[in-house]
């Protein structure tokens, strides 16, 4: 049971690789020797997508961790004035 496979190989057999994938479980495709991407099928993938933890950026925006802090719309912030020297 081999699961890695050359990315020509993956091109040229492409409904094997799918089918490997279904009876074997995840597939890697690799480029240049390097492992570059994996082929798994959709219920693993929307397992893992609910798995995923949020990203900071989301986590940062989220009402949780605003609180009481009110954010403006870009461009609608105050402007301090500018320091004369």
């Amino acid at each position: 049971m081999n699961n890695h496979w050359a990315v020509q190989d993956a091109k040229a057999k492409f409904s094997e690789l799918l089918n490997a994938c279904l009876a074997e479980g995840p597939q890697v495709v690799t480029k240049r020797g390097h492992e570059t991407a994996v082929l798994i099928t959709i219920k693993e993938w929307n397992t893992l997508k609910k798995l995923a933890k949020p990203s900071l950026k989301l986590l940062l925006l989220s009402e949780e961790a605003r609180g009481e802090l009110i954010i403006p719309k870009r461009g609608q912030g105050v402007s301090r004035k500018p320091i004369k020297l």
